[in-house]
């Protein structure tokens, strides 16, 4: 079983502690500091653990030639790259207003940071945990700096191969042992071939000692759901108010209802995932007494016969007996009267029968 630790303040991941759902809100709130509150009340109120943004310090993220790359895209908020990023990125203290509203309505709030000048302010805000995307993944640098501030780490593994993954693990373990990777395909949408949720396993067996979890960019939420039922501890996905909006993100987010009937799935699932001992419910008991089948009496048994295999059959039988799996145990056993055919076989009717304690 993987190893628990606590991602924020009184709630723990891994082992058998719930699934830890992340509203990923990004950039979905078109840069409009009130959207941006409504979201996250719409996160808290369908039941997520988290809201989540992005922040970025746009001159340590893109160099000037990326800045003012010319972007023409319909979902552009400006004539360039750099003025279309500006358009979505929060200031640190629109920040602090969020984080504050956050707390104020009862929900734990954090960004991914895009770079590393993103972490330190991250840091200085006091979020609970770091959340790496998945394009500083296989930034190793950012990682160590990251993971030397020893907060918990959330890390996605979008666009890196398995041999990455290792390289992370063994950078980040010996600093901050408090992290966790999270299965993801950096597609939008994302195709359900491309899901790939079996890395869930690989990762399980790859890295026994930390949880593993997934962020998703499909469409509906089935695959999530799936994932959870793998044993995903932390579960990430993008949410909107509107999923016509403009904007990359948009189309492969959830809305309200969406995320209100996924938390409402996963908590399910996570009931009905149970414990792993098969055995007799006592909710199986009405319908064990009404159907539950019985060894009964082929044929007219006379009294002091030994059982042979020929002479009993299984059905539905009033009064219960002896149940069906105890059909080769009865042969070779002495009746100590003689059986009526159809008559249901009971303890009382075996001589020095014994009961079998089941295991």
């Amino acid at each position: 079983m993987a190893r628990e630790f606590e991602l924020c303040p009184g709630r723990r991941v891994g082992g058998d502690q719930p699934c830890f759902i992340i509203a990923e809100i990004g950039q979905n709130h078109q840069g409009d500091l009130d959207i941006a509150k409504r979201m996250i009340r719409m996160a808290k109120d369908c039941g997520a653990d988290c809201a989540k943004f992005q922040k970025s310090e746009l001159e340590y993220k893109f160099n000037k030639k990326a800045l003012e790359r010319p972007y023409t895209s319909k979902h552009s908020w400006g004539k360039t790259y750099g003025e279309h990023k500006r358009h979505l990125e929060f200031s640190h203290d629109q920040y602090r207003e969020l984080k504050k509203y956050a707390e104020e309505i009862g929900i734990f709030f954090t960004a991914s940071g895009m770079d590393e000048m993103a972490v330190e302010f991250l840091h200085e805000l006091d979020v609970p945990f770091f959340k790496v995307g998945s394009g500083d993944t296989n930034n190793f640098p950012y990682l160590e700096k990251t993971a030397k501030k020893g907060r918990p780490m959330v890390i996605s593994s979008g666009m890196q191969s398995m041999n990455t993954m290792h390289q992370v693990y063994q950078i980040v373990k010996p600093i901050n042992p408090n992290f966790c990777f999270l299965q993801c395909t950096s597609a939008y949408p994302l195709q359900p071939e491309d899901v790939n949720l079996r890395v869930i396993s690989a990762y399980q067996s790859a890295f026994p000692d930390i949880p593993i979890g997934y962020s998703g960019h499909e469409t509906g939420i089935a695959v999530s759901v799936a994932a959870v039922a793998m044993g995903a501890k932390v579960l990430e996905r993008h949410v909107t108010l509107d999923k016509t909006w403009k904007g990359n993100d948009h189309q492969a987010s959830l809305e309200p209802n969406e995320l209100a009937e996924l938390v409402k799935a996963i908590r399910t699932v996570e009931k009905a995932m149970g414990s792993p001992i098969k055995q007799l419910l006592p909710c199986e008991m009405a319908c064990n007494e009404k159907l539950g089948k019985s060894v009964v009496a082929k044929v007219a048994i006379p009294e002091g016969a030994i059982l042979t295999l020929d002479m009993l059959t299984v059905k539905v039988g009033e009064p219960k007996g002896f149940p069906p799996e105890s059909i080769f145990d009865l042969v070779g056993q002495k009746v100590k009267r003689s059986i009526e055919e159809d008559e249901t076989i009971t303890e009382q009717v075996v001589e020095n029968h014994v009961k079998k304690v089941k295991c």
